[in-house]
């Protein structure tokens, strides 16, 4: 694990200030609210705009998806359901809506990871978070548009989503809210997390711009429907902070079991499943990709990071945070799909500028340790029966001993005795040997338990 100095993160409280202002003038939002994460805590949070109460709530529109995805991973898990099951098996009033040409059987998989083929379809699903079951039978049954053959390519669709809680509520008897709010929201006691719209609490009433002016929305926020499961949820900033801990400590192997999802399904949430593209963001362009619920970018600076955004009239949201590294920010804002995504990466910018973001050291496995002390012990001194032993079988058909004991004897006697420096592993069976007279020795470990060495080159 990275270490962070959590202090100097905290102390970047009037940067990140300075960053909203300048993102709510910049795009016209009524308000911004964010939080800084580090370590396991909310270091520091603030406001921009007319809203200055942190307690306030905002509706997170897409972000809802990982926190169904979440839900569904739990249950299969549990054996509950399969997500490589075709989903008409589930629910058989599906059949129409998942048929395609191709032939293929849209799984939950599919849906999961926006590999259905299904047409996007924001503008469209934004306004129906409230349709009735009955509404989207009727739906369902006029059939799909699929912009892709299923499998072949991502393609963002909120109505997949849909598809997924009608499967849960067909399998199980109950609606992906349920398990939501079971095993998610009130273990990680996110109290302020709500399905319905919380107009008994304090909340962000949504806005517009129209002719460069911020004007109210005019529509009451759309109440829990069959659309929900892809953006429902309204949440504040000390909720969704919890959120992003949660699911990143994953990537430490942590698990604090304070809700019910398994660290690796949380990791797989995490990971691509599809491929969206090399995609700008602020300028900035990176290959990226989907998980379940979640978007995984390779920023060049900043490493990998998860995300997601979400967005509906009225409203615009983000989590970003450092896989593996214990940084995060969240930010909301109550006006109509306000580009929240770009205000967390200019954060992320600036403490990567700032030297604050750590650099991931992987930690060298004891299997990787041992043999690279062997092979650098067997290179200063040759001897055949210990190379037997300590490589894989491969290595003497590559090449004979007896030309590898000529070539190291050769490099010893023009650079002196090989000497650790340091090693520097890119995985649990592969590293560079950085030897102190300048010499570096690649080794690769073979697939078996015993890790042998499959093959290495000094260089």
């Amino acid at each position: 694990m990275a270490e962070i100095d959590l202090e100097a993160l905290r102390a970047t409280q009037p940067l990140i200030s300075e960053i909203a202002q300048q993102v709510c003038q910049e795009f016209k939002l009524d308000s911004v609210v964010w939080g800084l994460i580090g370590g396991q805590e909310l270091l520091t949070s603030g406001s921009a705009g007319s809203i200055t109460d942190l307690s306030t709530r905002y509706r997170i529109a897409s972000m809802t998806k990982s926190f169904t995805a979440a839900a569904v991973l739990s249950l299969r898990d549990e054996g509950v359901l399969s997500i490589d099951t075709p989903v008409d098996e589930y629910a058989p009033e599906l059949a129409t809506i998942c048929h395609t040409e191709s032939g293929t059987r849209i799984t939950l998989r599919h849906l999961l990871s926006m590999t259905s083929g299904l047409a996007t379809d924001d503008p469209w699903a934004d306004r129906h978070l409230d349709a009735t079951a009955q509404e989207m039978n009727d739906l369902y049954q006029q059939g799909g548009l699929y912009a892709f053959a299923p499998g072949t390519h991502f393609e963002y669709s909120n109505l997949g989503f849909a598809l997924i809680g009608r499967v849960v509520e067909r399998v199980t008897g109950r609606r992906v809210r349920d398990f939501v709010d079971e095993r998610l929201l009130a273990p990680l006691h996110m109290t302020s997390t709500t399905w319905d719209p919380p107009l008994d609490q304090t909340w962000a009433p949504p806005t517009r711009v129209q002719d460069g002016l911020i004007i109210p929305d005019g529509a009451d926020p759309l109440h829990d429907g069959e659309i929900a499961p892809m953006g429902g949820l309204w949440t504040t900033v000390d909720d969704l902070a919890r959120w992003v801990i949660w699911l990143n400590e994953a990537h430490s192997n942590t698990d604090s079991q304070t809700a019910r999802l398994n660290v690796a399904s949380r990791c797989d949430m995490q990971v691509m499943h599809a491929y969206a593209g090399v995609i700008a963001l602020d300028g900035d362009k990176a290959p990226t990709g989907y998980g379940y619920g979640l978007m995984m970018r390779d920023d060049p600076d900043l490493g990998i990071v998860n995300s997601h955004s979400g967005g509906l009239p009225g409203y615009g949201s983000n989590m970003r945070w450092l896989s593996g590294r214990d940084i995060g920010v969240v930010a909301m804002s109550n006006t109509t799909y306000a580009p929240m995504a770009i205000f967390t990466h200019r954060v992320l910018k600036m403490l990567h500028s700032a030297n604050l973001v750590p650099v991931t050291k992987m930690k060298i496995s004891d299997a990787l340790q041992q043999r690279s002390d062997q092979l650098v012990a067997l290179l200063n001194q040759w001897d055949s029966d210990h190379a037997q032993s300590i490589f894989a079988d491969n290595v003497s058909l590559d090449e004979s001993f007896d030309r590898q004991q000529a070539a190291a004897l050769k490099i010893i006697t023009e650079h002196g005795p090989l000497v650790i420096k340091s090693i520097t592993p890119s995985s649990h069976a592969e590293a560079i040997i950085e030897c102190v007279n300048g010499k570096k020795i690649e080794i690769l470990l073979g697939p078996l338990h015993s890790a042998p060495i499959q093959w290495y080159e000094v260089k």
